[in-house]
């Protein structure tokens, strides 16, 4: 038994159950792409992708434009390939399996990270700055992260493995964004429902079903304890205290 085993198991990108990896309904998405509002003939890229849900949503909606993914999950890369390829964009969509601090390509239209901060080295601020960078003067960013909605408490904290000073406020939050020479055009946060469907769908609820669906096999109990421990995690600690954030940015 390895937890590399119970990650496979639980993986984000092979859980048909998930639009997005990331707490959004299908209404907030609609909004993030009015906000963006990405013209005909748009160069975007999304850095940290994930299979490219998002991204190819907003390539689909506007004509002639193209999207690059950034994404070193080959799991998420080969989903998105798939995905762009039956919705017949796949001439339009591309990924790159490189790290996305070092995707230096730039002259963006639109650039996109939700929730892929950590993927450089100084976290938030590093990103904002390299999001401001690989757009053109006039672009947009779309910046999604987490931040405190309220204290967090140790167990809030023990659920996340995450230390007090890992998020600030969501004010704190845009003023990160404006420090980078982005300015806010609309900012969201996840609610509640989209927080509770997302950990339903995710981890927790991925893991349940498999762990239903096989009783008997080898790895069911270590996958049972690995979605208990979630679920008291969010539950019991960092539920109505993380908050995820969707900032509109202009640059």
């Amino acid at each position: 038994m390895s937890a590399e085993e119970i990650r496979a198991l639980m993986s984000a990108p092979g859980n048909d159950r998930l639009t997005w990896n990331t707490p959004l309904s299908e209404e907030h998405a609609a909004q993030l792409i009015a906000g963006c509002a990405p013209a005909a003939g748009a160069r975007i890229a999304d850095f940290g992708s994930g299979w490219g849900e998002l991204l190819m949503r907003l390539v689909e909606a506007a004509p002639g434009s193209t999207g690059d993914g950034i994404e070193t999950d080959p799991e998420a890369v080969a989903r998105g390939v798939r995905l762009a390829e039956g919705r017949g964009i796949g001439d339009r969509v591309r990924f790159h399996e490189v790290p996305a601090a070092e995707h230096t390509e730039g002259g963006y239209d639109l650039a996109v990270s939700i929730g892929s901060s950590h993927a450089w080295p100084g976290g938030t601020p590093d990103a904002l700055g390299a999001l401001r960078a690989a757009v053109r003067p006039g672009g947009r960013v779309l910046f999604g992260d987490g931040f405190w909605e309220r204290e967090p408490s140790p167990a809030a904290l023990e659920g996340l493995g995450a230390e007090p000073d890992d998020f600030g406020s969501l004010l704190e939050l845009i003023r990160q964004a404006e420090a980078a020479g982005l300015r806010p055009l609309q900012v969201t946060v996840a609610d509640r429902r989209e927080w509770d469907l997302f950990e339903s769908a995710a981890n927790i609820g991925r893991g349940e079903r498999w762990a239903s669906a096989n009783p008997g096999h080898r790895l069911h109990a270590a996958v049972t304890e690995a979605v208990d421990a979630r679920r008291t995690g969010y539950y019991g600690g960092y539920r109505g205290t993380l908050g995820l954030a969707y900032l509109v940015l202009s640059a």
